[in-house]
C-alpha cells in the first residue's frame, strides 16, 4: 500500500466496514440527520470515481469542488482521489471574477457545484475553456443557467465496486490559499506529504 489517501481510506474500510464514518446534519434545511458506515461511503465514492472515467476525465486531471461542507463534498473527494484525478478547492463565497481567475489558474477540467451557485459558476465556466464536464448537487436556485449533470444522476451511473488502477504517494491535492493579499494561490501537495503533515500536526 502506498501512503495514498484512497487506498489508506479503503484499507480502514476493509477493517471496521460496518462502524459509522459520517454523520451530517442539515442544519440551513429540514435538520435531518443521516449517517453513512465506512462501507456505504466506499460505495458512494466508488461510483462517482466511476461516473468521472466514464465521462473521460484522466487520472492527473483537475476536479475542482465548489460545494459547501456535506456528504458530496466528502464523497466527491474520495471519488477524486480513488480516480487519481487531483481535487481542487473552491470557496463558496467566490465571486465570479475570483472564479474566473480560479478555474483558468487551476486547469479545471470537471466541476462538482453546489445548486444554489448556478449563475455564478455558469457565467465563469463559460471563460474556463479548460473546463467540460460539470455536475450541480440539489437543484438551480432559479431556472438553470448552466446545463450539468445532476449528481444524483452522476452517483447512480457509476458501479459501487472499486476496481481502479494503482494509484501512487505521488498523486496530488491541489489546495487553494484565502488570497487575502491577491488573488488566491494554490499549493500543490504529494498525497504522501499531506498524509505525513497531519501526523506530525497531530
Amino acid at each position: 500500500m502506498e501512503y495514498n489517501l484512497a487506498d489508506l481510506f479503503e484499507s480502514v474500510v476493509d477493517v471496521v466496514p460496518d462502524r459509522e464514518a459520517l454523520l451530517y446534519v442539515d442544519h440551513p434545511g429540514t435538520g435531518a440527520e443521516r449517517r453513512l458506515t465506512y462501507a456505504q461511503l466506499d460505495a458512494a465514492a466508488n461510483r462517482i470515481a466511476h461516473h468521472f472515467a466514464d465521462a473521460g476525465l484522466c487520472p492527473g486531471e483537475h476536479l475542482g469542488l465548489h460545494l459547501y461542507n456535506g456528504i458530496e463534498y466528502l464523497q466527491t473527494v474520495l471519488g477524486a482521489l480513488k480516480a487519481r484525478l487531483v481535487p481542487v478547492n473552491v470557496n463558496y463565497r467566490y465571486v465570479e471574477e475570483e472564479l474566473v481567475y480560479l478555474y483558468r489558474d487551476a486547469d479545471l477540467a470537471a466541476l462538482v457545484f453546489d445548486g444554489e451557485f448556478d449563475e455564478r459558476v455558469a457565467a465563469a465556466s463559460a471563460q474556463a475553456p479548460a473546463l467540460r464536464h460539470v455536475v450541480r448537487v440539489g437543484s438551480a436556485a432559479a431556472p438553470a443557467a448552466l446545463e450539468a449533470v445532476p449528481f444524483t444522476e452522476a452517483e447512480a451511473s457509476g458501479s459501487p465496486l472499486r476496481g481502479f488502477a494503482p494509484r501512487s504517494a505521488d498523486d496530488q491535492f491541489i489546495i487553494y490559499t484565502g488570497g487575502t493579499t491577491g488573488m488566491p494561490k494554490g499549493v500543490m501537495w504529494r498525497q504522501e506529504d499531506l498524509f505525513f503533515s497531519g501526523l506530525g500536526g497531530g
